[in-house]
């Protein structure tokens, strides 16, 4: 189980087209900040339905799509 499990099934049960999710939001769904090893576990995403998108820094956002 990845530490980001919680999230991609977050993402699955709501089954939305696409989020846009800030970083505390996401800090909300997982109990802890993400990092940059984010980048390495967002391609487990694509098992629960969904890729993600833009994340911007300035923002302190990221965009997640469904798959379709």
């Amino acid at each position: 189980m990845s530490k980001y499990t919680i999230l991609w099934e977050y993402l699955k049960q709501n089954d939305k087209e696409n989020y846009k999710l800030s970083y505390e939001e996401i800090r909300e769904i997982l109990d802890f900040d993400i990092d940059h090893s984010f980048l390495t576990y967002k391609k487990e995403a694509k098992e629960y339905g969904y890729e993600v998108g833009k994340i911007s820094i300035k923002e302190k956002t990221i965009i997640f799509n469904k798959i379709k």
